[in-house]
């Protein structure tokens, strides 16, 4: 309850005997519509005070009844009865329950001397104003002429509300009558539903075991296509690359000025079928190493990649083949990188296939292969003056066995995807830009080349139990201006991390005490992981590396191949070229 202070008195009456009672009664309901108590809270008011003063004036000679308005945070009317017992106060502590499922509140202090103070409160609604402050001298002075009625009068005012309280209830129960004829109905209707979604949601999952059990049946079917597929390529690459090697080897022999002289048109179709038998096994080459691709055979093995020396190997393997076709080959590496970390055979079969594509669609013109390093990435693009590639082909042509229409040079249409899977297994892609009439630009793009003086190393944990491995990181971590810590252990490795938290943990997988794998499954997240292992292991076959960034194998240590391991293993992810060898 809110103090004294926030309190103003409207009205003070005393009991002394049962017409007391009365009057107080009236009282509390007049005061309460006064203040803006709905009919219900009047009559409630006026019934506690009723129950309340008869019970304290058996009690006591005179009980002191004072109106308040409590006009503070929570505004209502508040009821102060003041006595001092002369016998037991038991009955009026039984009433003390009932009354307080009238009320807001209801309170007994014992005061000095003896005396007791019971204090009801009733709530004004929420939101409502009580009188305001200069009405309350007029509240007052109405109150002040309430004159006293007969017992009989106050009983009939009684009954009449216990009347209107029998017809509120009567209206209750009738709408609680209407409500559960109406939630009978709902219920039904909803049972009705319930029971035609259980049977659509039966039929719903008699479809879905179909569908599961289709497409079982279809992943068999694909898993025995695949298991053909494989036979057939080990077929094809005995069955089909000896007699063609043989027919290869014939013509060269019938070719040879050693051998018995032919004539003319001898000769021109001994040519032809060698021609046909080179066409037939680079076709043959082709599949397989797409199907090798596919199956995810073809793997990275990154090293440091001399840029410009592997583009003059390129440009001089290739440049009679330019020659033979009347067109210029042009090598631009000024603005290429000296050195890149990746799997140089893949790199050379991309561009080697790039070039090619080039000559072959290309009629008059050059060929050009420009290398730039860029600050996300390292850029190889090969650039034709041919026909070009219509908009609706650009991305087709990425589609096995798909050939640009009307394109009179020939192909297999397995080149463009076969090295976008190599671009894709280094961790790059390629893309693609064409204009009809001027030609065609496709570009390689790889990860960039970092040094580990560029990575800001931070704090480095080496964890490996072999010393010479250890003092090999330490020296290479340490050059790119690292803090190293070392752990022969895979439990001493885990108590550093406690002690003092590492930037990047370079982890061997074999260590007594607890081994690598323990190792990954206990440090916590956001700290980057190489593996520098000897293990023949990949990310890939077993799900307990996934925690590691990157992989490198402990024959392949070098500061160009731990620096682009390190730089994988920051932007989160193995990438390619890290196997475990």
């Amino acid at each position: 309850m809110s103090g004294p202070d926030a309190t103003a008195e409207l009205l003070r009456i005393e009991i002394t005997d049962e017409a007391g009672v009365f009057a107080v009664r009236r009282a509390g309901r007049t005061v309460a519509a006064e203040v803006g108590l709905d009919h219900q809270d009047q009559v409630r008011v006026a019934t506690a005070l009723s129950e309340a003063g008869r019970e304290l004036q058996s009690c006591a000679e005179t009980v002191a009844v004072a109106f308040r308005l409590d006009r503070g945070r929570r505004p209502g009317l508040v009821v102060e009865l003041d006595l001092v017992p002369r016998t037991s106060m038991a009955g009026a502590d039984a009433c003390q329950a009932a009354v307080a499922r009238l009320m807001s509140a209801v309170e007994r202090e014992d005061r000095p001397g003896g005396g007791v103070r019971v204090r009801l409160r009733k709530n004004l609604p929420a939101g409502a104003a009580p009188p305001a402050e200069a009405d309350l001298d007029g509240l007052r002075a109405r109150l002040r002429r309430l004159e006293p009625v007969p017992a009989l009068e106050e009983l009939r005012t009684q009954n009449a509300d216990l009347m209107a309280a029998l017809e509120d209830l009567q209206r209750q129960k009738d709408e609680l009558r209407d409500l559960n004829s109406e939630l009978e109905q709902t219920n039904r209707g909803v049972m009705a539903l319930y029971g035609e979604i259980s049977e659509e949601l039966a039929e719903t999952n008699r479809g879905v075991v179909a569908l599961y059990a289709d497409l079982e049946e279809k992943s068999g079917q694909l898993r025995e296509a695949g298991e053909a597929k494989n036979r057939f390529w080990a077929n094809v690459s005995h069955e089909l690359r000896t007699p063609v090697n043989g027919v290869l080897g014939l013509t060269r022999l019938l070719l040879d000025p050693a051998a018995d002289p032919l004539t003319g048109e001898q000769r021109h179709q001994i040519t032809l079928i060698g021609d046909a038998g080179g066409t037939l096994l680079t076709l043959v080459d082709e599949l397989l190493d797409m199907a090798r691709a596919e199956r995810g055979g073809v793997a990275a093995r990154a090293a440091p990649v001399p840029v410009p020396a592997l583009l003059d190997e390129l440009a001089e393997l290739l440049r009679p083949m330019a020659e033979e076709a009347g067109l210029a080959l042009v090598v631009d590496a000024d603005a290429a990188p000296p050195i890149i970390v990746t799997d140089a055979e893949m790199l050379t079969r991309i561009l080697r296939n790039l070039v090619g594509n080039g000559l072959k669609f290309t009629a008059e013109g050059e060929v050009r292969i420009t290398a730039r390093a860029e600050p996300r990435h390292t850029e190889f693009a090969v650039s034709d003056t041919g026909a070009g590639i219509p908009a609706a082909d650009r991305e087709r042509v990425f589609e096995e066995f798909y050939r640009v229409p009307g394109s009179a040079a020939g192909g297999t249409g397995l080149g463009l995807p076969y090295a976008l899977r190599l671009a894709r297994a280094l961790g790059g892609d390629l893309l693609l830009d064409s204009t009809l009439g001027e030609g065609t630009t496709v570009t390689l793009r790889l990860p960039p080349y970092r040094r580990l003086a560029e990575l800001d190393l931070g704090h480095v944990l080496v964890a490996d139990d072999d010393a010479t491995t250890r003092l090999v990181l330490r020296g290479l971590v340490e050059d790119g201006g690292a803090r190293v810590t070392e752990a022969a252990d895979g439990r001493a490795a885990l108590d550093t991390v406690a002690a003092d938290r590492p930037d990047l943990v370079l982890l061997d997988l074999r260590m007594p005490v607890l081994d690598g794998y323990d190792v990954l499954a206990r440090l916590p997240s956001g700290i980057p992981v190489v593996l520098v292992t000897s293990a023949d292991v990949s990310p890939a076959g077993d799900p307990r590396l996934a925690r590691a960034g990157a992989l490198l194998g402990k024959d392949r240590i070098h500061p160009e191949t731990l620096a682009d391991a390190i730089r994988r293993a920051k932007e989160g992810g193995a990438g390619a070229g890290g196997d475990g060898r």
